[in-house]
């Protein structure tokens, strides 16, 4: 005979168990069906490995057996990611209903489109790196930042899931970028458009919204924030311009918030720290925020100072 606390433990359980029979959304336990988000994560570093093979292949294979094991890396990521397509497809209107011959047929075509565009992406990611380094007097050479800079990490894994957004396939390229703001502190929706030489600097607090579009030769400092407006239309907002748009050669300092979706900053533009704007910005323009008082207080005499910042 149980104890009174096995049976409260047992009550417990049935009441939790009985709370999954209804057709609640966060009730789906169909793991079989469901994306893997770990192997999504791995076909992310096997992209990286891709994308930089001098900074993130295997240090095990010799220079001479590079080629063989990209291949072989190449075909491991085709394998995989072509599998966890077919799965999320079932999530879509289109293909809910869809046989698995269909679907896996729509995967590998999804999936072979995508690594066409391998070389696009490394032409992109070298300007970004480029950018980096001469945008940033504190690295001392390319490698570093490919090594270690979160930035750059955030912006690969965009660029990567940005080709997958626009090939519509669901889920995954929302479930790399947030992978990546994980780890980075930096928030990239894989629907934003961003141009050649753009770099995050430091980057912790970044968010860039979903139809956020922003030009070359951009520079972000940590704590921006490219958002909407307002989310209040919820759904009806979907697919509607509610970020703003980013001209070519715009620096935007730390702090920095710009919102809305016909909020266009220009080219040639600084946007200086701490700066709210729902309006556009003309080209060649810098925006500042007013300085605030400052007031120094002396501890010992409690005397009290004010001054503004010049």
């Amino acid at each position: 005979m149980g104890t009174y606390e096995d049976k409260e433990v047992q009550k417990v359980v049935g009441l939790i168990l009985k709370d999954y029979e209804d057709e609640r959304t966060i009730n789906a336990i169909d793991v079989h069906h469901q994306p893997d988000k770990d192997v999504i994560i791995n076909v992310i570093d096997q992209l990286l490995t891709i994308l930089y093979p001098g900074y993130y292949s295997d240090k095990v294979f010799r220079v001479y057996s590079l080629k063989n094991t990209m291949s072989a890396t190449i075909e491991n990521v085709i394998y995989h990611l072509k599998k966890q397509i077919a799965i999320v497809l079932k999530y879509t209107d289109e293909y809910a209903s869809a046989s698995q011959e269909t679907l896996d047929e729509k995967a590998k075509e999804l999936t072979l489109s995508f690594m066409k565009k391998i070389p696009q992406i490394r032409n992109c990611l070298e300007t970004d790196v480029d950018a980096a380094f001469e945008g940033d007097p504190a690295a001392k050479s390319r490698a570093e930042i490919i090594f270690s800079y979160p930035g750059l990490f955030a912006v690969s894994v965009y660029r990567i899931a940005h080709e997958l957004h626009l090939l519509s396939v669901p889920m995954i390229p929302r479930m790399m970028t947030e992978h990546a703001h994980s780890i980075t502190g930096i928030d990239i929706h894989p629907g934003a458009t961003i141009g050649k030489h753009f770099f995050i600097d430091h980057g912790t607090g970044i968010v860039i919204g979903e139809t956020t579009n922003i030009g070359e030769h951009v520079k972000i400092y940590q704590g921006v924030t490219l958002g909407g407006l307002s989310t209040r239309g919820g759904q009806k907002l979907s697919g509607v311009k509610r970020h703003p748009t980013i001209g070519n050669n715009v620096t935007i300092y730390s702090g920095a918030t710009i919102l809305g979706g016909e909020t266009v900053i220009g080219d040639d533009v600084t946007v200086g720290g701490n700066t709210f704007l729902v309006n556009s910005v003309e080209n060649g323009t810098l925006v500042s925020a007013k300085k605030q008082e400052l007031k120094f207080v002396n501890k010992k005499q409690g005397q009290k100072k004010t001054t503004k910042e010049k």
